[in-house]
């Protein structure tokens, strides 16, 4: 039996579906209450339970010879930093003391690549960049920098913990959607009339869910493994999304020194009066400064990751999107 958490969201759901193609038995932690629309019709054990409260863990893992840990908070604005942490950090210490008393063969934990370190010099990050707390930008990779740290204190006790750093995951299932997933709806519904000059490592999502299944077979305990595919600027993929829609693509580069004020006042509009994210978030301006490039060979050599085309990813994104309703407006090239 196999546990995963997070199994609602982007992440999570794609490890669901690839666990059930492969004909392995799944269970599922959900809090009550949550979005299902990512499980309506898989063969699924539901079990609700909430990562902040250890006491609902062990039911959940009772019986299980791997977790799938993917669940996580992921926001770049919240009126309540504390969550963050208290599912992130203490969460992921709740359910990893929960396999280690449920005796489980192995654990996958999702950690993400924005708690790795980038050169000074431009070049892509590595599992071994050296980072420190004090670099992180906010409190989601502060948080998850600390998760991180929490998953190889259990390796290091013998938990047989492997931790994957997803990149950027781009494809169908993106319900809330994710920052990333919300530029790409961004871009459909015209929104936006400029571009800062950064760029991203894109990954198709099936990818990183069959990189987990491989890190859960072939990654060795208390190492780590970087899920990711392609570097892009961001013109480069706002220019990928103009040829598979049809749709013009946002020309004006916008520089930080200029999009960094209005952050900050999108943030003290959010923080003080709308209690809602704000439409320029400071963390993701902020995190901008740097190229979010990386590089996942070890993951291709070590694991077999796929590399599927990032121009598939996309299209696959946007066609789910605009069958979904998050386009409000026509498609040319899919229509």
């Amino acid at each position: 039996m196999n546990l995963v958490t997070g199994a609602t969201g982007f992440v999570g759901s794609a490890v669901v579906l690839r666990l059930l193609k492969r004909g392995e038995a799944v269970r599922v932690l959900v809090r009550p209450g949550a979005d299902l629309r990512n499980l309506k019709g898989l063969q699924v054990e539901i079990v609700h339970g909430d990562l902040r409260d250890a006491g609902s863990l062990d039911k959940a893992m009772n019986g299980c010879q791997r977790l799938y840990h993917v669940a996580a908070s992921y926001k770049l604005w919240t009126p309540n930093p504390q969550e963050l942490y208290e599912t992130n950090v203490t969460g992921t210490k709740n359910i990893l003391e929960a396999a280690r008393k449920a005796g489980v063969a192995r654990v996958v934990y999702t950690s993400t690549v924005g708690a790795l370190g980038l050169p000074g010099d431009g070049s892509p990050g590595t599992e071994e960049t050296p980072v420190s707390l004090q670099e992180m930008v906010g409190h989601y990779k502060r948080s998850k920098f600390l998760a991180e740290e929490v998953a190889r204190r259990f390796a290091g006790e013998g938990l047989p913990v492997v931790t994957v750093n997803p990149s950027t995951p781009v494809g169908p299932r993106d319900v809330k959607p994710t920052p990333t997933g919300k530029l790409i709806v961004d871009f459909l519904n015209g929104k936006l009339f400029g571009y800062l000059d950064t760029g991203l490592n894109l990954i198709d999502v099936d990818d990183v869910a069959e990189g987990h299944l491989l890190a859960a077979t072939r990654g060795k305990v208390g190492e780590r493994y970087i899920l990711g595919h392609k570097n892009l600027t961001l013109q480069e993929i706002f220019g990928t999304l103009s040829r598979i829609t049809g749709l013009k693509a946002p020309t004006l580069k916008l520089p930080h020194r200029a999009v960094l004020p209005l952050a900050y006042m999108n943030k003290w509009i959010a923080d003080w009066i709308t209690k809602s994210p704000p439409l320029i978030p400071l963390e993701g301006v902020k995190m901008a400064k740097k190229s979010m490039f990386f590089d996942p060979s070890k993951a291709v050599r070590e694991l077999g990751l796929p590399q599927t085309p990032v121009e598939e990813a996309l299209e696959k994104a946007v066609r789910w999107f605009v069958e979904n309703g998050y386009a409000r407006r026509r498609v040319p090239a899919l229509s």
